[in-house]
C-alpha cells in the first residue's frame, strides 16, 4: 500500500492510497474532555472532517476533538515516542495496517478485542485490514479504510483485439494478454520486482510469504509448492510484456510507461489512472478497470490490501472518549462517507455498495473481499528493508532455477524474522 498513490508499503496505507488536509495542528475550544486525534495527510478531506467533528461533538456532549495532521514520512518514530510517554499525547492514531504489530509489541496500544467482538462486527471486517490489526490474538488496530490493486486496461486496445469483456479467470487472463500483444503492443507491463502483485498470486495458490512456527518464531515459505506455483504464474504473465526484470513498478514509474502508449494493461491501484490521463490526455475515457482475476470464474484473485487502522494509545487520559471516537469513525455511517469522499474501500464488504458508482473503486472493492496483508510479525519491516523477495523474482525471471532461488530467499526471510537462526 506513497502518498504517491499507495504503491509501496511503508506504511502500507501510504503505498496504496492516493488520498483515502485535515484540521490545523492546533487545539479546540474548551470542553469537559478533549480527545487528540492524529490522522495522516491525505486520508480525508477538510469538508469530511468538519462534518464529522460537528456531528461527533453534537452527539457526544462534553467531548471536544483536536485533530492533528501528520506526514507519513518519519511518523513511525513520532508515534513510538508518543506511545512511550506518560500522557498528554495523542489518544487516537491512524497507522498503516501493517504497522500495528510493531506498535503493539511495545505495549503502547489499548486492547480493543472486547469492543471489536461485542459492538463493532469484527467478523465482517475486510481480512486485509483486520488480520494485521491483531497482535498475539488480540485486536489493537480497528480497520478504517482500504485500497488494493486492480487491472487498469485500455478499452480501445481490447476492442481492437476483439476482446469484449475482461477475463474471468487467470487462464483467460493469460490468453487475452497474449492476444493483446500480437500486434506489437505490450499485452501487459509488469515490472519484475512487483512483489505486492506476486504476493497475491502466492496467496491465490494457497501459499504465503512466511508462516509462524511452534514457539512463535517465523520462517520464510517462498519455497513451498503453492508459493512456487504463484511465482510461476507471475513469470508467465510478466513474459507477455517488456517490464524490466531487475526493477520494481516505480523504476520507472509504471504510470508513465502506460501513458506513453502501446501497453494494454498494468496492475495498480485505480487512482493511478488519474496520473496516466494527466500525462496523456488522449487516454481520457479509454481506461477501464477489473479485479485481478482468480483461479475460479466469478471469484476475484487474492490481492495485497493496504490501508489504515485506528489505534488507541494505552496512555490515553480518557479511554472511553477515545474509544467513542474510534467507534464513530469506523462505524457504518462515517466509514461509508469516507469511502464516497476519498474513493476508498470501506472496512466491511457489506458497505461496498457505497462506492459502486465509480468503476475503478468498484473493481477495487470487489477484490478487497479477497484481500490479505503481510505476515503479522513486528519484524516484517526488516524483510521489506532488505527485500530478498525482489532478488528472488529477478533471479527467476532471468533464468535461474525457481526452487533453488526460493530456498535461498526463504532462508534470508527466516533470518530476518528470527535472528536466533543466524
Amino acid at each position: 500500500m506513497r502518498r504517491r498513490r499507495l504503491l509501496a508499503l511503508v506504511p502500507a496505507s501510504a503505498l496504496l492510497l492516493g488520498g483515502c488536509g485535515l484540521l490545523p495542528d492546533n487545539g479546540t475550544a474548551s470542553g469537559e474532555h478533549t480527545v487528540t486525534v492524529w490522522l495522516m495527510k491525505g486520508s480525508a478531506t477538510q469538508e469530511y472532517l468538519d462534518r464529522f467533528t460537528a456531528d461527533f461533538t453534537d452527539t457526544h456532549p462534553g467531548i471536544d476533538l483536536d485533530v492533528r495532521v501528520q506526514e507519513w514520512t518519519g511518523v513511525g518514530e513520532k508515534v513510538q515516542n508518543a506511545l512511550k510517554g506518560e500522557g498528554g499525547g495523542p489518544d487516537v492514531i491512524e497507522v498503516g495496517n501493517t504497522q500495528v504489530p510493531a506498535y503493539a509489541e511495545g505495549g503502547g496500544l489499548l486492547d480493543l478485542t472486547l469492543e471489536s467482538m461485542r459492538d463493532w462486527g469484527k467478523d465482517d471486517w475486510l481480512p486485509g485490514l483486520a488480520e494485521p490489526g491483531q497482535w498475539q490474538s488480540q485486536q489493537y488496530g480497528i480497520p478504517w479504510y482500504a485500497a488494493n490493486r486492480v487491472v487498469i486496461y485500455r478499452k480501445d486496445l481490447f476492442q481492437r483485439a476483439g476482446i469484449s469483456e475482461p477475463p474471468r479467470t487467470r487462464d483467460e487472463w493469460l490468453e487475452i494478454t497474449e492476444r493483446l500483444g500480437a500486434d506489437g503492443d505490450q499485452g501487459i507491463y509488469l515490472a519484475g520486482q512487483d512483489w505486492y502483485t506476486l504476493a497475491g498470486f502466492i496467496w491465490e495458490e494457497g501459499g504465503d510469504l512466511a508462516r509462524q512456527r511452534g514457539g512463535g518464531s517465523w520462517e520464510g515459505t517462498l519455497d513451498s509448492a503453492a508459493a512456487l506455483r504463484g511465482m510461476d504464474f507471475y513469470r508467465r504473465l510478466q513474459a507477455l510484456g517488456d517490464g524490466p526484470a531487475a526493477a520494481d513498478e516505480e523504476h520507472p514509474p509504471q504510470a508513465g510507461v502506460f501513458a506513453e502508449g502501446g501497453v494494454a494493461q498494468i496492475v495498480a491501484v485505480p487512482g493511478l489512472a488519474a496520473t496516466i490521463v494527466q500525462e496523456n490526455p488522449h487516454l481520457k475515457g479509454k481506461l477501464g478497470f477489473f479485479p485481478v482475476p482468480g483461479k475460479k470464474a466469478g471469484t476475484p484473485g487474492a490481492v495485497f490490501t493496504g490501508g489504515s487502522d485506528l489505534v488507541v494509545a494505552k496512555n490515553t487520559d480518557d479511554r472511553d472518549a477515545a474509544v467513542a471516537v474510534v467507534e464513530a469513525l469506523t462505524g457504518a455511517e462515517w466509514n461509508t462517507e469516507l469511502a464516497r469522499a476519498m474513493n476508498c474501500v470501506p472496512n466491511k464488504e457489506s458497505l461496498a455498495k457505497a462506492v459502486t458508482g465509480e468503476e475503478g473503486v468498484a473493481a477495487m472493492a470487489a477484490g478487497a473481499a479477497r484481500g490479505r496483508a503481510t505476515p503479522t510479525t513486528a519484524r516484517w519491516g526488516a524483510v521489506e528493508a532488505d527485500n530478498p523477495i525482489k532478488d528472488y523474482m529477478t533471479a527467476v525471471l532471468t533464468g535461474a532455477d525457481p526452487a533453488t532461488e526460493a530456498r535461498r530467499a526463504s532462508s534470508r526471510i527466516t533470518a530476518l524474522l528470527d535472528p536466533d537462526t543466524r
